[in-house]
């Protein structure tokens, strides 16, 4: 009965979250939904506005990193079972965004206009595009893993999540982290830019700068030199190609930097960009 119980909750929680990020596509396109980061919130001076926004973009950020760090891990699986760990991780940060989504203050002042047909709908398939390669990439993982599911079906099967195998599937061969870089042209490919809109987007861009560094570390802890060399050889969000010169002294700098350091860990759960995160 209780895995049940723990398949159900998975499930529902997987929903929500699909549900949330749907709303996010047009949260910030300013499309198709009531509230969006450029008009539907109340309306407010600028310096309510900018705090308000502040407090909900810092409420996501902290909940969506600390909860994923292995010492809150730790405390928290004692209270939470594992096998809904991670699903009510991805709750959480689904009422965090809806937090944020229904309580931004819009702030309407123009950065800029494209008014160009053409240069507008390029903009417009960029940040189509960057969440087509977010949602690409976490079904290049394991997308059902990275939101929960695959862990509650296992648990009600009596079954153990299996070891992460460290791979480097197409989009991760490019750059480390696709999913992150999706996000990116999503949040900044807007024909019209506000402050508000702006904000969200610093925002979210400062997070993931820190939220890669944190990750990586956990990753270099797993896989040692074999992440190092990776790490070395592909760019975190920049699909630009190392030189081959570089390469061959980075390598050989990876290598040394790891001595110590373990090749393989047990599995823990994914990280935000679909790869393995361990304890």
């Amino acid at each position: 009965m209780k895995r049940a119980v723990y398949l159900l909750y998975g499930a529902v929680c997987y929903l929500v979250s699909v549900g949330t990020l749907l709303y996010a596509v047009g949260f910030v396109g300013a499309a198709l939904v009531p509230r969006s980061v450029d008009a539907g919130g109340p309306a407010a001076p600028l310096g309510t506005a900018l705090g308000m926004d502040a407090v909900l973009l810092t409420l996501f950020a902290v909940q969506h990193s600390g909860m994923a760090r292995r010492g809150f891990k730790a405390v928290w699986t004692r209270i939470v079972p594992a096998p809904i760990e991670r699903s009510t991780y991805v709750l959480s940060a689904s009422v965090c965004l809806l937090l944020l989504f229904y309580f931004w203050r819009p702030i309407p002042i123009v950065v800029w206009h494209v008014e160009a047909p053409g240069l507008r709908m390029a903009l417009l398939t960029v940040a189509g595009l960057g969440w087509g390669i977010a949602l690409f990439a976490t079904f290049l993982i394991n997308h059902f893993e990275l939101f929960g599911l695959r862990q509650v079906y296992l648990a009600a099967r009596r079954k153990e999540l299996p070891y992460a195998q460290f791979r480097t599937p197409l989009l991760y061969k490019v750059v480390r982290h696709p999913l992150y870089l999706g996000f990116i042209l999503a949040f900044w490919a807007a024909p019209t830019m506000t402050v508000g809109h702006l904000v969200f987007a610093v925002a979210m861009l400062g997070y993931i700068v820190v939220a890669v560094q944190l990750e990586e570390r956990d990753l270099v802890r797993a896989y040692g030199a074999r992440y190092l060399a990776y790490r070395q050889e592909v760019r975190g969000l920049v699909p630009i190609p190392r030189s081959r010169a570089s390469d061959a002294t980075v390598t050989g700098s990876a290598a040394h930097r790891a001595g110590g350091l373990r090749s393989s860990a047990g599995f823990e759960q994914p990280a935000l960009d679909g790869t393995p995160r361990t304890e």
